[in-house]
């Protein structure tokens, strides 16, 4: 029973955090910007975050270089992740976005072999040559939706995010996961906080429309999938985790079909199928 919950957690997650390409295509509809759409989302979330913490007992403040490492892979990694993401978004549509952001897996054995001196394997190498064919396919076949730029844009946002998770991975490797989120999302926040302020591109949303779409991504695309990842790997573990966290892409491309009208294409599909199939590899290592 602890299993099948587990899987459902992580497919929740899943499911929420999948549909944040939708709800930032929406905020773009909107005419709200992307420092404002940012902003908004990690500062709501930081109070979510931070009040479910504080009613299990686990929130915590970092001290030393816990608090400077963590403040600094939320200012500078994932907030800067999070803005390419909005970015590619503009350019390409949200599932061709939800599926090359998910080579960030790929990219994060890559850094490790680079950095870290980990062994590449020859399944680690089979995973990375689907990935880059699935991508090379996609960009190749120009689909609609498809845009150089925005395929640039984010992978470089998954190198970026690969970057983010390697780094916190050897550098906060004790820390909980729960608690890093808790300095990482008040960092994000304060870093679109500036940036908005310094660019004149912050705003504060006026219609009852824009409050719905920030509020909705701090809520379903944010605050319920962190807290579902967390439930879901202490009860099956990091591993299948990861296996079962596949599906957010597939999520994202069919809420974009359904809900956006974005075409979903056989070669699309076929190019996202190798991305996919190449991170099981990488996952189930």
């Amino acid at each position: 029973m602890s299993d099948r919950v587990g899987v459902l957690l992580i497919i929740v997650s899943a499911v929420g955090f999948g549909t944040l390409g939708i709800f930032g295509k929406l905020a773009a509809d909107a005419g709200l910007s992307i420092p404002t759409v940012l902003f908004f989302r990690f500062l709501l979330a930081t109070a979510l975050v931070w009040g479910g913490l504080a009613v299990r007992g686990r929130l915590r403040r970092f001290s030393g270089k816990d608090l400077f490492i963590g403040l600094g892979l939320g200012a500078f990694g994932y907030a800067a992740m999070s803005g390419l993401y909005f970015w590619g978004l503009s350019f390409m549509t949200a599932g061709l976005v939800g599926i090359l952001l998910y080579t960030y897996p790929v990219f994060v054995v890559v850094l490790s072999a680079l950095v870290l001196d980990e062994r590449v394997t020859r399944r680690t190498a089979s995973a990375l040559v689907l990935a880059l064919t699935g991508v090379a396919l996609i960009t190749g076949g120009n689909p609609v939706g498809a845009d150089p730029r925005g395929i640039v844009i984010v992978l470089v946002a998954a190198v970026v995010y690969a970057g983010y998770i390697t780094i916190g991975r050897v550098a906060l490797d004790s820390v909980p996961a729960d608690q890093l989120t808790a300095h990482v999302l008040p960092a994000a926040a304060c870093a679109y906080l500036f940036f908005g302020s310094a660019t004149g591109e912050l705003f504060v949303p006026v219609a009852l429309a824009e409050w719905g779409i920030v509020v909705a991504m701090a809520v379903l695309a944010t605050t319920i999938p962190i807290f579902a990842l967390f439930a879901g790997i202490s009860r099956i573990g990091a591993s299948r985790t990861s296996i079962v966290s596949t599906v957010e892409p597939v999520v994202t491309l069919l809420l974009g079909a359904a809900i956006l009208g974005e075409p979903v294409t056989v070669v699309t599909v076929g190019g996202g199928g190798l991305v996919l199939l190449g991170v099981l590899l990488v996952q189930i290592e």
